[in-house]
């Protein structure tokens, strides 16, 4: 009795230490717990799909296992010195340890990665083909800096349903302001490291936030905005998540992701109902028609694309940018879309044959991704400005200039004409958009001091 005692205190003070290294519920190694936070962590970058370096790629168990160049298997059950991984992971010799450019694993998931190969190297998750991101339980972030040493790039805003805030991403928290005066007023925390996209259910009960690290893991979690908890997970990936929206309806969400693949959820239960793979680079941006039939996407492939949202069949494929595609959005006939690129231009084309039909405008600088609203869509840009268009006849509405970076992000809200534009420099503005003048400007870094101008 003494013994079974003191190991569960020991079990317990190494959960407290080492979180997430060893599961108490089981005393043998957790693969999916324990072991592929650390393959995702330290050898996804060098060995996942994008590069595979040697030909070892460890982003599903069943290739982790395997060979790479070497012949040998990369962990092999039971044999230390027959897992390839393993040695190289020990090795001594820093010409061949791995990660090559980095720090060696800190002593404590060696051990747990020796004594999970001496058990066996089990797996226990569902499917040893499945991408490792996905199996893994979803990770407690650490904790925001209560004060920032610097700025962020604002990469993501939102207004809430009645407008009285303001939400920014930040550095693994979002941080929520009051547009009328730039105060802070409340900060939710256990996000990804860096937030790409917001977006409100139309009930205003969901936030969807796509956030991530970038080359390690992206995620798109739902909150509940009034208390800022977590309802649940979903869409892990292995690059971060670069947008996220409700379907017109409340009832799915599409999410598009640096893995180059775009995915469509039902909100209710989380389960992923549509897997699309058509691009081959970066999906920047996402975005559904009025009612709910159809679905566009933004890519760095330098193409925009729309998919049937019931069966995510391919309808066309839009080239005409030359350049990465970075914001993409329907015009309200459903017969148009609209889509921004780093070629400096916005442009107008046809759904039913890919052709261009206007161009829209041209900046001085790379376009991002497109926000709608209302009447309206607006589109930030490399040139310092923020640009209002109508969304029926593309016309411009007004440009609004000020910001002394890249403006990489806009919001808007309808009833109280409010426009909030973020900047490369962490830069908020909140404008009107009724005569163009600016309402107030702040940084979005609680705490941060800015620098005296000498």
């Amino acid at each position: 009795m003494i013994v079974s005692l003191r190991r569960l205190f020991f079990a317990l003070l190494a959960a407290c230490l080492m979180p997430g290294l060893v599961s108490l519920a089981d005393d043998s190694v957790s693969f999916r717990k324990d072991i592929a936070p650390i393959l995702l962590g330290n050898c996804l970058a060098c060995h996942g799909p994008k590069k595979a370096e040697g030909s070892y790629r460890v982003d599903t168990f069943e290739r982790a296992v395997g060979e790479g160049d070497s012949g040998s298997l990369g962990f092999a059950a039971k044999d230390l010195e027959g897992s390839e991984a393993f040695r190289r992971i020990t090795s001594e010799d820093k010409d061949e340890r791995m990660p090559l450019e980095g720090d060696a694993l800190p002593a404590e998931q060696i051990a747990i990665l020796k004594r999970w190969i001496e058990e066996g190297a089990k797996f226990d998750g569902p499917d040893p083909k499945a991408a490792l991101a996905s199996i893994v339980p979803p990770p407690v972030h650490p904790a925001a800096p209560e004060t920032y040493p610097t700025t962020l790039p604002i990469t993501a805003l939102a207004f809430s349903p009645d407008g009285s805030q303001l939400l920014a991403g930040g550095y693994h928290e979002l941080t929520v302001w009051n547009p009328q005066d730039g105060q802070l007023l409340n900060r939710i925390a256990n996000v990804g490291q860096r937030t790409y996209a917001l977006d409100f259910s139309a009930d205003g009960k969901l936030l969807a936030v796509g956030s991530g690290a970038p080359g390690r893991l992206g995620e798109v979690r739902l909150l509940d905005p009034a208390t800022g908890e977590v309802v649940k997970v979903i869409g892990t990936t292995s690059d971060v998540v670069f947008d996220v929206a409700f379907s017109p309806q409340g009832d799915r969400l599409a999410s598009a992701a640096a893995d180059g693949v775009l995915r469509v959820f039902d909100v209710a239960s989380g389960d992923e109902q549509l897997t699309i793979s058509s691009h081959s680079d970066w999906v920047m941006a996402v975005a559904w028609n009025g009612d709910g039939t159809k679905l566009a996407s933004a890519s760095r492939d330098k193409t925009a694309k729309v998919f049937d949202a019931k069966t995510g069949e391919l309808l066309v494929t839009y080239s005409g940018h030359g350049q990465p595609v970075k914001g993409v959005a329907f015009h309200p006939d459903g017969k148009d879309a609209f889509s921004s690129a780093a070629d400096n231009k916005i442009h107008r084309w046809q759904i039913a044959d890919g052709k261009k039909t206007a161009d829209v405008s041209s900046y001085g600088g790379e376009v991002y991704k497109l926000s709608t609203g209302g009447e309206f869509f607006f589109a930030p840009a490399a040139d310092k400005t923020a640009r209002q268009f109508n969304l029926k006849s593309h016309a411009q509405v007004r440009a609004y200039s000020g910001h002394q970076d890249w403006v990489l992000s806009t919001a808007y809200h309808d009833a109280t004409q409010r426009l909030a534009t973020g900047s490369f420099d962490g830069e908020v503005r909140i404008w009107n958009t009724a005569d163009g003048a600016s309402v107030i400007t702040f940084f979005a870094a609680p705490g941060y001091q800015q620098p005296e101008k000498k």
